[in-house]
């Protein structure tokens, strides 16, 4: 196997393609061990990163009060014992500032730079069919060339910004928590909007409203946002967390979503009111999503029982807002609970209560346009200083199609997804051979998932090469009997019943598809590694 790189300067007065054996494209959880994976079978692999540092998510995403909604003790990386004992974790739901460390250590513990090419967006792909190779553009000017292309983008990398009337004129300044700038914004005494109220939202909302002189929430979709209960890991935590890593990867290996956490065996109703509600309030003591996912196991499924669940969250949520209007305002009435990712907080509604803090839903009073002075709205004109998109992104799918990769005879992912994501397992599209898709769609603690998929990826690499193969990817057969599986398993679930990323409905003219695998992370497991064990059944080996 070749460890060095290698040009081709056949095309004169060009810059010569450099020839690798694998490409990776991002730096983030997925990209960051995949490079790792690769190097340890010898591969001569090249990482291309968009930012001009590591980190994916916990990179781009540096906004006040970013942090994990995840365990900080789930969320690290399995694969080396090392690691796990050399890091510690301040919080139990790790904040930006230290996950970006965390991966910083990661790439430099395992001697990742030097294979890594930073502030390198990679603006297209294209397979040769005669080599069975890709190559790659990156900054639309550099050439690069390799057999394996691995695509590490994320699911929620894509930003999305709504097309307002108007959006360049604003004269303030204007922001995206995806791209927040590494200098510290000084928000102290200034007029500030905040667009959205998701998971992101939340967290900002939350902690801006601490220095700034007015804010003002634009609303759209109330969420049922549970309390997130963080803290500081005493020493006695962290050192038993350290001696006892190898039960807590058991553990959120055989639990469905890969946390801590496992649905209640019993139906909501299997249990009288007044044991119900207690149930209900235990949970909504614990931390982190215990109450979403440690409930009774039919609150996603059972219509009934999840409004059981839903109204106790309203009343929780009324009870901590002073002003019943704004109350209302806030309690969600319109999807069921958990039919949208649950906002993790630390006193985010206690913010509508400050004198300085007004709610806009823009159901009532819709936006309709950007001004050179702030916002306008069906009922008025708003003057700020800031506005600051929390709007979101174009899921799964927007991190792959905003880039130009065309598979055999030249046909765009954009167009083979035109009405959703077509793949097999979820890692591979048939007619684009050789590419992998390196980031989950499963429903679980993403770096779970993410380590398991990275390892699929690696293997199926070094049996193709060990066989003597060019190239592999799934039969059209294979890729529709998945789709058809997947839609099957989404028809049994409540994620499809409401507007969200999980159905790509925030984006417009996106076609509503569950882009999540409504399944178990370990029978998602099951699935990959029989693929694999049968001698990758469903894929075409050339």
């Amino acid at each position: 196997m070749a460890n060095s790189t290698q040009t081709n300067g056949a095309t004169t007065g060009a810059a010569p393609v450099k020839q690798y054996d694998a490409i990776v494209i991002g730096a983030g959880v997925s990209g960051l061990y995949q490079l790792h994976c690769l190097k340890q079978l010898g591969l001569n692999v090249r990482l291309f990163e968009d930012g001009d540092g590591v980190g994916g998510t916990w990179y781009w995403n540096r906004y006040p009060g970013c942090r994990f909604d995840s365990e900080s003790e789930t969320y690290g990386y399995s694969f080396s014992k090392e690691l796990l004992q050399e890091w510690d974790w301040r919080e139990h739901f790790s904040a930006q500032p230290d996950t970006e460390r965390y991966l910083n250590f990661v790439a430099d513990k395992f001697n990742l730079r030097g294979d890594i090419q930073l502030g390198s967006r990679v603006t297209s792909a294209v397979f040769d069919e005669k080599t069975s190779t890709w190559e790659v553009t990156i900054n639309d000017e550099e050439k690069a060339r390799a057999q394996f292309l691995i695509a590490a983008v994320g699911i929620l990398s894509a930003r999305f910004t709504p097309d307002f009337a108007g959006i360049d004129s604003f004269k303030g300044l204007s922001l995206h928590t995806g791209t927040w700038p590494k200098d510290p914004v000084d928000l102290k005494g200034k007029r500030v909007a905040v667009i959205g109220t998701g998971p992101t939202a939340v967290q900002l909302i939350t902690e801006i409203a601490k220095e700034v002189g007015h804010l003002t929430v634009f609303q759209r979709t109330p969420n049922y946002c549970a309390p997130l209960r963080n803290g500081l890991v005493s020493p006695e935590t962290q050192s038993k967390w350290k001696e006892s890593y190898n039960d807590i990867h058991s553990q959120i290996h055989a639990s469905s979503f890969g946390f801590r956490h496992e649905f209640d065996s019993r139906s909501a109703f299997e249990v009288n009111r007044e044991e119900r509600l207690a149930r209900y309030e235990e949970l909504w003591q614990q931390p982190g999503f215990s109450k979403w996912l440690s409930n009774f196991h039919d609150i996603g499924t059972d219509p009934k029982a999840n409004e059981d669940f839903a109204e106790f969250v309203r009343d929780k949520i009324r009870a901590r807002v002073k002003d019943p209007v704004v109350a209302e305002k806030l309690v969600p009435k319109d999807h069921p609970f958990g039919a949208k990712r649950i906002p993790l907080e630390s006193g985010y509604y206690e913010v509508y209560n400050q004198p300085n803090v007004e709610l806009v839903s823009v159901r009532e009073t819709p936006i309709e346009r950007i001004t050179p002075k702030g916002i306008k709205s069906s009922e008025k004109e708003y003057e700020f200083d800031v506005i600051i998109y929390a709007t979101g992104f174009d899921a799964i799918t927007g991190p792959l199609t905003r880039i130009d990769i065309r598979g055999e005879k030249g046909k765009t992912i954009k167009d083979a997804w035109a009405n959703g994501p077509r793949t097999n397992l979820g890692i591979q599209v048939a007619g684009f051979p050789n590419l992998f898709i390196g980031a989950s769609s499963a429903f679980c603690n993403y770096p779970v998932c993410a380590e398991m998929i990275v390892e699929w990826i690696r293997d199926c690499i070094a049996y193709v090469r060990s066989k003597g193969y060019k190239q592999i990817a799934p039969t059209p057969e294979a890729e529709e009997a998945w789709i058809d599986h997947a839609a099957e398993l989404a028809s049994h679930t409540l994620l499809t019943s409401t507007k969200s990323w999980f159905m790509g409905t925030n984006i417009p003219g996106k076609k509503p598809v569950l882009l999540l695998y409504a399944n178990s992370a370990p029978n998602y497991r099951r699935e990959c590694a029989d693929a694999a064990a049968s001698g990758y059944k469903g894929f075409e080996l050339q």
